[in-house]
């Protein structure tokens, strides 16, 4: 065992900290993995065991620091593209069979789609064109 260098060690701490990163998508594994690394390069350049503990602790502590609140920003920002449903949310469609509040057809986005009003004293007829406002299902909310 004390034939192993020190580099050596660092670098199997390094994969250790990989294995839960990969099972539990938590990125700050990942960080601290990178600080093993960082480690073991200073290890491998022949500085004491204090140098290299310190290295491990910095480089993982200011990437912590500085990489979970961008990332955590990130999470919590909208995705600039909407897909799916979301996409159709805002766009016009065409009464293709009359609309009110108990049902109805439209044509949106090139596929029939059956639909209700929003407001249910309100009825919509054929070619009129009419909002989404809302998805509920496989039914659109129109006005």
């Amino acid at each position: 065992m004390n034939d192993i260098d020190a580099w050596v060690w660092w670098l199997v701490g390094a994969a250790a900290l990989g294995i839960p990163l990969v099972v539990t998508a938590m990125p700050e594994f990942g960080m601290l993995a990178v600080g093993a690394i960082a480690a073991a390069a200073v290890a491998g350049l022949g500085s004491g065991l204090v140098i290299q503990v310190l290295t491990f602790v910095v480089v993982s502590v200011a990437l912590i620091a500085v990489v979970r609140p961008i990332a955590a920003r990130h999470g919590r920002q909208r995705p600039q593209l909407a897909t799916g449903i979301d996409a159709l949310k805002g766009k016009q469609a065409v009464v293709t069979e009359r609309v009110d509040g108990s049902g109805g057809r439209i044509k949106l986005a090139g596929e029939i789609w059956s639909a209700r009003s929003l407001d249910t004293d309100r009825a919509y007829d054929v070619g009129q064109e009419v909002d989404v406002v809302e998805i509920e299902g496989a039914t659109a909310i129109v006005i």
